[in-house]
């Protein structure tokens, strides 16, 4: 299913202090800590699926998993850099190309999204394979996501091209989570932490919907009103609740997988 990028594989551009700044070092060891964690809790897929995010201090460049690896064998400095025409700038390998055709063409034409982390993470990808809408307000896991949300339902088959790439990207609009009928879902932040915070709660709300689903009886959806008094509840100190959650990961990992960091 995964498929090797053919873009240069040679730095086109030449290490320099950017890249070794320390904002960029805690850059790659928070995404690594997202990936691993991403691969013990089972929301991963083979050796498909990225996580990415663009270089602190440089907008043009973005970290991104390589092709043939595991979620669970990804290191700190495992991730490549790539620039946005192809080119890997520092790491060895190159990235799948779906990866490069999604990641790159987000992140090139939704500035905001720093962090875009695409995967077929079993839960919200089973949702996203039914008619209507994905998510019900049935849930107060769920009502994090109120509003925040926007369904692809153009399914264009594997990203192949900066054509279905830019489709993709097109069909965020303000949206902070993406369900890619027929596909997986994506899920776009300022800050690494702060999409590992969606990505793991998105997947808890699927789940919990789908487990319900699965007893045949009707939803309950939580009236409009006081879901979106409850999703602002949720988003005050929201920010500093996934710094923390993240930081409660990395601990987990230093304890549990320590290489993660290298």
């Amino acid at each position: 299913m995964a498929h090797a990028f053919g873009g240069a594989a040679a730095p086109a551009i030449l290490r320099n202090s950017d890249l070794d700044a320390d904002a960029v070092r805690q850059a790659r060891i928070d995404l690594a800590a997202c990936f691993r964690m991403a691969a013990k809790l089972g929301l991963h897929e083979g050796i498909c699926n990225h996580l990415s995010f663009v270089v602190p201090g440089r907008d043009d460049l973005f970290l991104v998993n390589p092709y043939g690896w595991a979620f669970s064998e990804i290191t700190a400095s495992r991730l490549l850099v790539c620039d946005f025409q192809g080119n890997v700038v520092a790491g060895e390998g190159v990235p799948e190309a779906t990866a490069f055709y999604i990641h790159a063409r987000v992140h090139k034409n939704v500035p905001r999204a720093r962090a875009c982390f695409h995967t077929h993470m079993p839960n919200a990808t089973a949702l996203a394979m039914l008619e209507g809408p994905p998510l019900v307000w049935a849930g107060q896991t769920a009502l994090k996501f109120y509003g925040r949300t926007v369904v692809d339902e153009e399914y264009g088959g594997l990203a192949l091209d900066e054509a279905e790439g830019d489709r993709i990207a097109a069909s965020v609009g303000e949206a902070d989570i993406v369900f890619m009928k027929n596909h997986g879902i994506m899920v776009l932040g300022a800050t690494v932490a702060e999409a590992w915070d969606d990505l793991y709660y998105l997947e808890r709300a699927c789940e919990a919907q789908r487990l319900a689903m699965s007893t045949g009886r009707a939803l309950k959806p939580v009236p409009p009103e006081m879901a979106r008094r409850t999703y602002e509840q949720m988003r005050e100190g929201d920010r500093e609740s996934a710094r923390l959650h993240l930081e409660s990961v990395k601990r987990i990992l230093l304890q549990e997988a320590p290489d993660f960091a290298a």
